[in-house]
């Protein structure tokens, strides 16, 4: 029976159960009746304890993930894989269009901070790798302003707002904002099968463009 193993940069139970769940999805991608094996390592991300950008958050996820592949090749280890997971923020300014002509001018507004939370994932084979992403969730200003203005990192601010303690590995701020619609673990299962598409759906990525004219362009 093949094994694969697969290296996750973080001991977190979202993050791992994330990636399980990922897995489950994507066994029938893999050779039959292949056997996943996880380990997992509690890395540093080389960045904030909270992204304010989708760029820190892709950094973070990265980092992550090429740490480990550093780790195999300096140990002998014949990891398959290696997962780097990141949740954090992306700061957005929002400017407002310009109204149509003979609406009313009390309408129009000036630009406003929107603030997303994200969650991201980078996946490598250690010659190649790829990111994907959660969808996102936006914070309530009270929360935003705790971790822009006052500087808290999420995971206390989340225990603040929601009045709980240890949400980050429960149902994390995504079960809090969503409402337990969509959990910590599950922005990260999505992130990681967006991240591993390139390999279990190579053919597509690999593909060249179409033109109008149904010849590639």
């Amino acid at each position: 029976m093949p094994k694969t193993i697969i290296a996750i940069g973080s001991k977190r139970g979202p993050k791992i159960n994330g990636v399980k769940q990922a897995l489950e999805f994507l066994s029938p991608c893999f050779p039959p009746a292949t056997e996943f094996e996880l380990v997992a390592l509690e890395v540093d991300s080389g960045v904030s304890h909270t992204p304010l950008s989708h760029e820190e958050l892709m950094r973070g996820a990265r980092h992550r993930a090429e740490t480990l592949v550093e780790i195999a090749q300096k140990n002998g280890l014949q990891w398959h894989y290696f997962v780097g997971l990141e949740g954090g923020l992306d700061v957005i300014e929002e400017t407002p269009s310009p109204l149509p002509t003979g609406w009313n001018s009390d309408l129009a507004q000036g630009s406003r901070r929107r603030v997303l939370l994200e969650s991201w994932a980078y996946v490598t084979d250690g010659a190649r790798g790829h990111y994907g992403r959660s969808g996102g969730i936006e914070l309530p200003e009270a929360l935003a302003r705790e971790v822009l203005e006052n500087g808290t990192e999420l995971a206390a601010a989340i225990d603040r707002f929601a009045g709980m303690v240890g949400i980050r590995d429960a149902q994390g701020a995504w079960g809090v904002l969503s409402g337990d619609l969509i959990s910590r673990q599950e922005a990260f299962r999505v992130a990681v099968i967006a991240a591993f598409a390139p390999f279990y759906n190579a053919r597509m990525y690999r593909a060249e463009a179409v033109g109008a004219s149904g010849l590639p362009s």
